[in-house]
């Protein structure tokens, strides 16, 4: 689907529903939607973005699924929502105040929702909505009530130092860990 760029800047500030349930296995987490995603409704939509190759890549899915299919992603115990919800052109049109209000509002839905892990795809953007300046790609210290989270790398196209390799065996780990002896229960 094309669309004009009178088209996408329409879609700015638009809100796109999450893909969630309660007691999902991993939450992905975005940093908020880009324009391609508020237009189209369906999140990591822009072409470019590595997000659903990856995600097929380390495991979690049979297949690669299309932005279009998201909804199949809670069969796999998998969601998606943003640490802001508005629409953008680009992350860096964002505030630090909006970045801590979604760090406060992510909180409140991960308690509602229970999801054992909540993976932030964007270090920088977990850093900012947690107020946590130190953390690294991985597995996180903090958690929010039994939720553990991980850091991602931005699977955004124009992450280009994160290659689409490295960015699988990154989800991969995340997939392990998620995975691991089917948790304790």
């Amino acid at each position: 689907m094309r669309f004009t760029p009178e088209e996408l800047e329409a879609a700015r500030d638009r809100l796109v529903p999450d893909v969630a349930a309660s007691g999902l296995r991993v939450l992905f987490c975005g940093i908020n939607p880009g324009l391609m995603t508020a237009a189209t409704g369906h999140h990591f939509a822009r072409p470019g973005n590595r997000f659903w190759p990856a995600l097929h890549a380390a495991g979690f899915t049979p297949r690669r699924l299309r932005p279009d299919e998201q909804e199949e992603l809670l069969a796999h115990g998998l969601g998606i929502t943003n640490v802001v919800a508005r629409a953008t052109a680009r992350a860096d049109e964002l505030s630090a105040e909006e970045y801590r209000e979604g760090g406060r509002l992510l909180a409140g839905k991960v308690a509602r929702l229970r999801p054992r892990w909540l993976a932030v795809a964007g270090v920088t953007a977990y850093r900012l909505a947690f107020d946590d300046k130190r953390a690294a790609i991985g597995p996180q210290q903090r958690t929010l009530g039994d939720t553990r989270i991980w850091a991602l790398p931005n699977p955004s196209g124009l992450n280009a130092h994160w290659t689409p390799t490295a960015l699988a065996e990154e989800f991969g780990r995340l997939r392990a860990a998620a995975f691991a002896a089917d948790d304790d229960g």
